[in-house]
């Protein structure tokens, strides 16, 4: 009789045993994966309004023929595809943070803080052509974005006060109401029609650029004769 109680306890000191297993594996994992999920960095997105300033300078471009709408649809990413070919940077049909500096699209603050991701520009050797078989220590480097300084965003405005193309003050900053005359006064003055302050528009404004600005625009012009040829 001894023998059979014994044996039952055994039993039941074998069971509790084994159910408590399963819960440590599965705490165990849990803890892995949010350990994992938590190492992930900030994840780069466009805003709405980004994505609508892309799309009508896409459509200045006739790379995109539907309305600005601050959604990505087919179009638009095709339309993308196409410009960052044309700049030198990885086809991704997104707005990534390389691709609005290219364009000239102010970052969030939030945005400013998420590194260029170096996947985001296209390898020396992605178009195997005779042509891209020169040495790449000769080719000019690709310049970063033209920028217009706050002094001279606020001369613009200025101006374009005076021309009745803006009712907003002159603060210095690259908004929409800015945007939205500066369309205006280059659609007027035939240039093109992007919305942002470049080179081009700061010349015909009789804005002088900074030493910097101008060796920027002189390496521009060299990266693009260099990518013609």
């Amino acid at each position: 009789m001894k023998k059979l109680i014994l044996t039952i306890l055994i039993l039941a000191i074998a069971s509790v045993t084994a159910l408590a297993q399963p819960s440590t594996t599965t705490n165990s994992t849990k803890t892995t994966s949010t350990s994992t999920s938590k190492s992930r960095g900030p994840v780069f997105r466009p805003t709405k309004d980004q994505i609508k300033q892309v799309q009508q300078m896409l459509k200045d471009k006739k790379l995109y023929n539907g309305t600005p709408s601050g959604k990505y649809d087919d179009d638009t990413r095709t339309g993308i595809k196409s410009f960052q070919k044309d700049n030198g940077l990885s086809q991704t049909g997104t707005l990534n943070r390389a691709t609005l500096e290219k364009f000239g699209v102010a970052l969030t603050d939030a945005q400013k803080a998420i590194p260029v991701n170096p996947n985001s520009f296209a390898s020396a050797d992605s178009g195997k052509t005779s042509k891209s078989k020169t040495s790449s220590s000769d080719a000019p480097k690709r310049p970063a974005p033209f920028r217009a300084s706050k002094d001279q965003i606020s001369a613009a405005q200025k101006i374009l006060r005076d021309g009745k193309m803006l009712t907003g003050g002159e603060d210095g900053k690259l908004d929409d109401a800015t945007r939205d005359a500066l369309k205006k006064y280059q659609e007027a003055n035939k240039l093109n029609a992007t919305g942002g302050l470049n080179a081009a528009t700061l010349d015909k404004m009789g804005i002088a650029l900074s030493d910097a600005q101008k060796a920027n625009v002189a390496a521009q012009a060299a990266y693009d004769a260099a990518k013609k040829n």
